[in-house]
């Protein structure tokens, strides 16, 4: 019984998820474009959100990359350059500062969004649900910490990243291979996969939409005055002047 529940969560629920994920976002943009957003309340509790939105999203992109690069590098690549041990070092600190620093942003907005009435009632379930969801995933990277440091040797990051890029390679891993792990990284693991899964249904899909291109753009924002030309103080712009 316990085998057939380990290759249920470690074996056909991360495909499930990631169809889930990939096809649902798709769908949604296509037949909802209008609720592609990320309905943001920052007229309310400004401060409070600037804080807690800065410190969320800067740890959460690190922590996401982090989990990217360390997971599915293969061993013979940063072997390269460092020992196993090492990288579970450099995972530990730069995981756990991260990590702290995304805790801190997302306590802040989920503070905000549970404890300001104007607020609460601008959000539905599904909000409510991921912020939860990623706080209680966020707490468990954090508990999984100390089990990490106990295993120095880097022995269950090459567990997890033998997991991972066999799910990715389409070449699962035999499933009792996790059983040995502490529960902290096995739940870990399991909401992990359900934020995926919840993806499409949320608010989470502007995530998709990020202006990674703002930074490289090029030339100046055209601003345009709503006072008519002859105003006092308005000047022509160039293209103004030259029509």
């Amino acid at each position: 019984m316990r085998d057939a529940i380990f290759h249920i969560l470690f074996v056909w629920y991360p495909y499930v998820a990631l169809t889930a994920f990939l096809l649902g976002s798709l769908i949604r943009f296509d037949r909802e474009q209008y609720s592609w957003r990320a309905s943001s309340s920052q007229m309310l509790r400004k401060k409070q959100l600037a804080w807690g939105s800065n410190l969320f999203h800067g740890g959460i992109l690190f922590l996401f990359l982090g989990h990217a690069a360390g997971l599915l590098t293969p061993k013979f690549i940063y072997t390269l350059f460092i020992t196993v041990e090492q990288k579970q070092l450099i995972a530990v600190i730069a995981g756990g500062l991260a990590g702290l620093v995304c805790f801190v942003g997302l306590s802040l907005l989920l503070h905000r969004r549970l404890y300001d009435a104007r607020i609460r009632v601008t959000s539905t379930y599904m909000d409510l649900a991921v912020l939860i969801i990623l706080w209680v995933q966020l707490s468990l990277g954090l508990i999984t910490l100390p089990f990490s440091l106990a295993h120095s040797d880097g022995s269950v990051m090459l567990t997890l990243a033998h997991w991972a890029q066999g799910i990715l390679t389409l070449q699962p891993v035999d499933a009792t291979t996790l059983q040995g792990l502490a529960f902290p990284y096995l739940a870990h693991l399991v909401l992990g996969m359900t934020i995926f899964l919840i993806f499409p249904f949320s608010r989470l899909v502007h995530v998709w939409s990020a202006p990674v291109w703002y930074l490289g753009r090029r030339g100046y924002q055209v601003v345009r005055s709503r006072r008519p030309l002859g105003a006092p103080g308005v000047k022509p712009s160039p293209t103004q002047a030259a029509e």
